[in-house]
């Protein structure tokens, strides 16, 4: 057994959306004295939670959660922002003896903390100002000129706009992961994936998504920038009577489908992530984490 004078190794966990990574997360947490970060460029706001799948007090079983409810929609946050933040979560989690577990599907916030990315003092808003000209289209083609990653919703000219103020401010990183740290992904079967999103996704209307959706609507208004992202935009258009309910879970499906490609894409770049199925990444951790903690 290893000596517990020893700083907890980070964990992180990575892979498409709904692969499991948060319910893995939680088990190995109460097992190993464990806090979890979230990764997710959509559970930062505040009040949305049904469609962005943030677990519930109940579902986090206790677990301490961090990286929710950040800053309310519409809200300027970076992947800057996040590193700065997940840094200092991390630090406070070893200082108490307890395991970091870093959670989630945004690979730029992942990358950002275990390459640590160097980002600029500050957003560039002389270009930023510029780039909010442009159409999606024509920043669509800045990002495939420059060789940009495509943000997780590529529609969003937000995103876009955020992506390539990244790019270039980024690029100072580490060749291999920080140190102590061991990254596994969450290596799903396509149709085991997309039965898994159809499940979640007949959660989040059972849960009250709609409703949900209606008072951010009414709070914030349908045209700021977090609502034009993930289940909201449908539910505006069902709320509209343009879409039914079933075209809107069936139009949700789809853009849940491409989004977990999209994640794959960017994290199988990444060679030091270990893949490996739901069982045997849970197998494999419980086992690395009993010679270490």
């Amino acid at each position: 057994m290893a000596s517990k004078d020893l700083i907890r190794p980070l964990v992180v966990i990575v892979g498409p959306t709904a692969s499991g990574k948060t319910s893995l997360s939680i088990k190995l947490a109460k097992m190993f004295n464990g806090e979890i970060i979230s990764a997710d460029s959509r559970a930062i706001y505040k009040d949305m939670s049904i469609g962005t799948a943030k677990p519930s007090l109940d579902e986090q079983e206790g677990v301490p959660h961090w990286g929710i409810d950040l800053v309310s929609p519409g809200e300027y946050y970076t992947a800057a922002d996040y590193k700065d933040y997940a840094n200092q979560k991390i630090s406070e989690i070893r200082k108490r003896g307890h395991v970091p577990f870093l959670v989630g599907g945004t690979g730029l916030y992942i990358d950002a903390v275990i390459f640590d990315y160097e980002f600029t003092s500050g957003p560039d808003f002389e270009l930023r100002h510029k780039l909010q000209h442009y159409t999606v289209e024509e920043l669509l083609k800045i990002c495939e000129k420059q060789g940009i990653d495509l943000p997780e919703n590529h529609k969003n000219k937000r995103y876009l706009v955020r992506s390539i103020e990244n790019n270039g401010v980024n690029r100072g990183r580490r060749s291999d992961p920080i140190e102590n740290t061991i990254v596994v992904g969450i290596s799903t079967d396509k149709s085991d994936l997309v039965d898994r999103i159809a499940l979640r996704t007949e959660q989040l209307f059972e849960d009250g998504v709609v409703d949900e959706a209606i008072s951010l609507g009414d709070k914030y208004g349908w045209d700021n920038e977090a609502m034009k992202s993930n289940i909201y935009p449908l539910i505006h258009e069902y709320q509209e009577s343009r879409l039914s309910l079933d075209e809107v879970k069936n139009r949700f499906k789809t853009l849940d489908w491409r989004l977990a490609k999209r994640q794959l894409t960017w994290f199988r770049r990444n060679k030091y992530i270990k893949w490996l199925n739901l069982r045997d990444a849970e197998d494999f951790l419980i086992s690395y984490l009993a010679s270490r903690v």
